[in-house]
């Protein structure tokens, strides 16, 4: 691996960095604590690229190599992570599926403001009963005519309140050969007869952003919203995991620096027993957990990073930087709340916050169990 920054990339990142200081650190305690996803802050950085993500500038987007976008959301993420979410979604299931299999009137029409941050999108996968395993959805769709017929629910569904459609997922029925069911992915708008939304609120973390249920009651969608062909539903929604890993891996590196960016400050300014609490070796201790567990996480997540733009295979490294950041901002923001001691509890110090979000990041894009057993199978040469 290189570690040196060429020009542009420093460029970048320092345009990212001011962005969040100037646009974002005066109002994310606002919209967080209202619940309300920051729309205009995202959209202001579209207008700067930074929703363009990997996405070729043909189709509106940034071109960025995957080095460059990690740093983009890790700088954005030291802020908020919930703009760095929206920013990264064109990049991730959403528009990499519609990049890889959709067809040129898609790209055209979905893709392109998609990257621009003019529209939002939603995934359609996680349902109530089936969320890891995938292959294992209850919502289905049928063939009639030159339409197809959608009905099923969708749990956990994320930019509900301001996605213009969802990149949904339903089977046909199952597979008489392989007993498979036959995933299919649709363009599903939004405004369309039967759909209907319901959010989730005062959620424990990730608050500005409107998560929860997508209803699909006979959702009637012409052929040419079906994105690639039937039965490659799975293999769409596989296509983005590293992608999707890499992103939240990105983020949990973003929030861990944050907790340092707090943390550190006030250890030397907090007095007590006439001295500054930093000066206690357990504090020390602390600090120290949190700069080198930050800087490991993100040394694997450029990794990550790195094996992508070089087009290598990337499953494994993506479950690592993803489970290790995960944890080790968990582990950052608990130890930046008990150096602010009772202070940690105020919104008036942002560590709460942190807390409550880092946590959720050890569940989403797959659960760190289950990243775990696959980092272990490999090992052992189970799969």
């Amino acid at each position: 691996m290189d570690f040196s920054w060429t020009d542009e990339q420093q460029d970048f990142r320092r345009v990212a960095r001011e962005f969040g200081e100037r646009e974002i650190a005066p109002h994310v305690a606002e919209y967080d604590r209202a619940e309300r996803f920051p729309k205009e802050i995202v959209q202001a950085a579209g207008k700067l690229g930074f929703a363009g993500g990997i996405v070729p500038t043909e189709y509106g987007g940034a071109g960025l190599d995957y080095v460059t976008y990690t740093a983009l959301l890790e700088e954005i993420s030291r802020h908020c992570h919930m703009v760095a979410c929206a920013l990264s979604f064109p990049s991730g299931l959403v528009g990499n599926s519609l990049l890889r299999y959709g067809s040129e009137e898609q790209k055209m029409r979905y893709l392109v403001p998609l990257a621009q941050a003019e529209t939002f999108a939603g995934a359609g996968v996680t349902e109530a009963r089936s969320g890891t395993d995938v292959s294992d959805m209850d919502t289905t769709a049928r063939r009639d005519g030159s339409d197809y017929v959608i009905s099923g629910a969708k749990m956990w569904i994320s930019f509900l309140d301001v996605a213009s459609f969802f990149l949904t997922f339903a089977h046909l029925g199952v597979d008489e050969q392989t007993g498979r069911k036959r995933i299919c992915a649709f363009i599903v708008d939004k405004d369309l007869p039967g759909v209907s939304v319901q959010p989730l609120k005062n959620k424990y973390g990730f608050r500005p952003l409107a998560t929860g249920e997508l209803v699909l009651d006979d959702v009637r969608v012409p052929a040419e919203a079906l994105v690639g062909e039937e039965g490659q539903g799975f293999e769409i929604a596989m296509n983005a995991v590293e992608s999707g890993r890499l992103g939240v891996a990105a983020r949990a590196v973003g929030l861990s620096q944050a907790c340092c960016d707090v943390a550190v400050p006030y250890a030397k300014e907090r007095v007590v027993f006439r001295q500054p609490i930093g000066k206690f070796q357990l504090v020390q201790e602390m600090v120290s957990d949190m700069v080198c567990g930050t800087e490991a996480a993100r040394l694997l997540t450029y990794r990550l990073a790195y094996l992508k733009d070089r087009g290598e295979r990337a499953r494994d490294a993506a479950s690592m930087a993803k489970m290790t950041a995960s944890d080790v901002a968990l582990k950052s923001a608990t130890d930046a709340f008990q150096i602010h001691g009772a202070y940690g509890v105020s919104d008036e110090y942002p560590v709460a916050r942190y807390l409550r979000d880092a946590k959720v990041f050890q569940i989403v894009e797959g659960n760190n169990q289950v990243h775990k057993a696959l980092v272990a199978e490999a090992q052992l040469g189970m799969r």
